[in-house]
C-alpha cells in the first residue's frame, strides 16, 4: 500500500473513531430520558433515513442490495439489531467511561476473528503481544471500577460488561462480513443505510414490547443528543466501510486504531457528564491500551 494512501486511510479510521467515542456520553443523555433500546432504535432508523439524501446526491447505484438482500437483512439483524442492542443495554449498566474501554477492546476480537476466518490476515508475534496488552489493559479495568477488589461489585455492573462484550463479538463479524463483501458492488454509504434503518426498525418493534416506552414530547437536550447520535452510525460507518473495502487494507489492521475510541469517549464523558469524573483506573487503562495500540502500529522488526 503506497504510503500517501496508507496516511489517508489511518486518518479516516481516526477521524471515525472520534466520532464513535462521542456516543458515550450522547447516549447516557438520552438514557436520562428514556430507554436504551427504544434510543437506539430512534437513533439508527434516523440515521438511516439520514443517508437517503447523501445516497441521492452521489447518485448512488442501489439495484445491488435487491441483488444481495439475503446478505442485507443478515448484516441489518446483526450490525445493528444485534449489535447495538447490547451495546446500549450494556451501556445503560455501566459507566460511559468504562463502557468505552471495554468497546476499545475491540480490536482483540476482530484480529482472532480474521485470523481464524481470512486466510491474509494472520496473527503475528506483534499482533499477539498487542492483543494480549489490550487484554490486560481490559481485565484491569473491568474489575477495579466494577469494585472487585474491594468487596463491592454489582452483579448489573458485570451483566453489562458481558453485554458489551457481546456486542464487541458480534461487532468483529460483521466486520469480516464486509471485507467479504469486497468485489461485490456494494456502495458502503448503501449498506450503512440499510443496515441502520432496518436494524433501528427491529430495536423500535422490541422496544415496544420489553419497554413500553411513553409517547410524549422531550425536552431539547434529548432531540440534540438523539439528533448527534443519528449521525454518528450514519457518518463513522460510511467512512469504516469505504476504507474496509480499499485493495490491501486489513481488517485486523484498520481495528487497531479503535482503541482510541476509549481515549476519546472517556475524556468526552468527563467534560460532558457530572457523574463520570476520571479516576486512577481509568486512566491506567487508557494508557494500557493506547500501550497496545502503539506495539501493534510500530514500523519495523523492533
Amino acid at each position: 500500500m503506497k504510503h500517501s494512501s496508507s496516511v489517508n486511510i489511518s486518518l479516516s479510521a481516526i477521524v471515525a473513531c472520534i466520532i464513535w467515542g462521542s456516543a458515550f456520553p450522547g447516549a447516557k443523555i438520552g438514557f436520562e430520558y428514556t430507554g436504551p433500546i427504544f434510543l437506539s432504535g430512534l437513533r439508527f432508523t434516523l440515521a438511516g433515513l439520514l443517508l437517503v439524501p447523501v445516497m441521492l446526491f452521489m447518485k448512488v447505484d442501489v439495484r445491488p442490495i435487491f441483488k444481495q438482500w439475503r446478505f442485507m437483512l443478515l448484516f441489518a439483524f446483526l450490525q445493528t439489531f444485534l449489535q447495538y442492542g447490547l451495546f446500549f443495554m450494556g451501556l445503560d449498566k455501566v459507566p460511559a467511561s468504562t463502557s468505552a474501554i471495554i468497546i476499545g477492546a475491540g480490536p482483540l476480537f476482530v484480529a482472532i476473528m480474521a485470523h481464524l476466518t481470512l486466510k491474509d490476515d494472520k496473527l503475528s508475534i506483534r499482533k499477539i503481544a498487542a492483543i494480549t496488552l489490550g487484554i490486560c489493559g481490559v481485565i484491569f479495568i473491568s474489575l477495579t471500577k466494577g469494585g472487585l477488589a474491594d468487596g463491592t461489585a454489582s452483579a448489573s455492573f458485570y451483566t453489562g460488561v458481558c453485554l458489551l462484550i457481546g456486542s464487541n463479538l458480534t461487532g468483529s463479524y460483521t466486520n469480516i462480513m464486509v471485507v467479504k463483501r469486497k468485489d461485490s458492488g456494494l456502495s458502503p454509504v448503501a449498506l450503512t443505510s440499510f443496515a441502520n434503518f432496518t436494524g433501528g426498525l427491529l430495536l423500535l418493534l422490541v422496544s415496544f414490547v420489553f419497554e413500553k416506552p411513553e409517547l410524549k414530547i422531550y425536552p431539547a437536550e434529548f432531540y440534540g443528543a438523539l439528533i448527534w447520535l443519528a449521525l454518528i452510525p450514519a457518518t463513522a460507518f460510511s467512512i469504516w466501510y469505504t476504507q474496509l473495502q480499499k485493495p490491501g487494507v486489513k481488517v485486523s489492521e484498520l481495528n487497531m486504531w479503535k482503541f482510541m475510541v476509549p481515549v476519546s469517549a472517556c475524556i468526552l464523558s468527563w467534560i460532558l457528564l457530572a457523574d463520570d469524573r476520571p479516576t486512577w483506573q481509568s486512566v491506567t487503562g487508557i494508557i494500557i491500551i493506547t500501550s497496545a495500540l502503539f506495539l501493534s502500529l510500530s514500523p519495523g522488526k523492533k
